[in-house]
């Protein structure tokens, strides 16, 4: 059972992933075909995919004290990932928010669903982790990106009350949960046009992906390497054993402690925050670096290492917890 669930869930982040690095490697994609998929689903495609879950999704009956655990674990994750960095491997501020982000910010949607579904049996909790990240999560890192692009590294006021207007992920997220609380319903046709930009969110990021494997690769003997630690003795693959070790390992712990010592959740609540802690680095962490145009290398190793790692961990999980 456990392999039947781990080949339905990985095998097409596999598949998709490896399309897009075969498709740019043999030059099938051009030069810029990572970047323009990326803006694309960051523009339009992952917008409209959170917009119709959180539009969807019922405001009330939450779990209060697994939300809990599972914001202490990612909290104190992506505390630690954001500032360690910049002391360790001599990371600038913009490419810390990437760091703490790719150590604690969940795959929550197309992984995370079929696995909940298929450990969990249900995805009721994960939709509550989807919000968390997108309404309290995102936005916090989403200002630290755009601060850096200030020559001075200011933050004004103007600029951060304005971007859940600039900026589509925010302002997909907020416009969803206003319908979800209004009992919006939005006319056929442009839940159909939803429909088909959220259907094409998954896939194009995970082609995208493949395709910035390839490009990185072709960088290594160029000097597109900025994103790399900037001390010698800190070499890249440090950084990920780190943020592995982050995300696989300590946030599900933390989350564990939390949940059975702290809040004394139940079995049932225990396993659901568990497992959605353990899951894989989220591609919106690759994303948002190739949007921003911040540490693209770093975050799409660790969404690479961890998703392919996390299928051992997962099932550990599942095994540990008794499921």
């Amino acid at each position: 059972m456990t392999r039947v669930w781990l080949i339905a869930a990985f095998g097409p982040i596999w598949i998709l992933t490896a399309a897009g690095y075969l498709a740019r490697r043999r030059r099938l994609l051009g030069d810029s075909a990572a970047a323009l998929l990326g803006q694309f689903v960051f523009h339009l495609a992952i917008p409209a995919a959170l917009f119709r879950t959180l539009a969807r999704t019922s405001l009330s009956g939450f779990a209060g004290r697994p939300l809990v655990a599972f914001g202490v674990s990612t909290a104190l994750v992506i505390g630690a990932g954001w500032y360690g960095p910049g002391r360790w491997f001599g990371r600038k501020p913009g490419e810390q928010a990437i760091w703490g982000m790719a150590g604690g910010y969940v795959n929550s949607a197309n992984l995370g669903i079929p696995i909940a579904m298929q450990v969990l049996g249900s995805v009721s909790f994960l939709v509550e982790v989807v919000l968390l990240q997108v309404l309290v999560v995102t936005p916090i890192i989403l200002i630290a990106l755009d601060r850096r692009q200030d020559a001075a590294g200011r933050i004004r006021v103007r600029r951060i009350a304005t971007l859940p207007v600039r900026n589509p992920v925010i302002l997909a997220s907020a416009l969803g949960v206003a319908a979800s609380a209004t009992g919006f319903h939005a006319p056929p046709v442009l839940q159909t046009t939803l429909t088909l930009l959220s259907q094409a969110a998954v896939p194009t990021a995970l082609v995208a992906l493949g395709a910035s494997l390839c490009r990185e690769r072709s960088a290594d003997a160029g000097t597109e390497r900025s994103d790399l630690p900037v001390r010698p003795l800190a070499p890249a693959y440090a950084e990920i054993l780190v943020i592995t070790g982050l995300k696989l390992v300590a946030q599900p712990a933390i989350a564990y402690c939390m949940g059975a010592f702290v809040l004394r959740l139940s079995h049932p609540q225990l396993l659901a925050v568990v497992v959605c802690a353990g899951l894989p680095t989220a591609q919106n962490a690759f994303i948002f670096a190739q949007q921003y145009g911040v540490a693209e290398a770093l975050a799409s190793r660790a969404v690479l290492i961890t998703t392919t790692l996390s299928m051992v961990t997962l099932a550990a999980t599942a095994v540990l917890l008794g499921r």
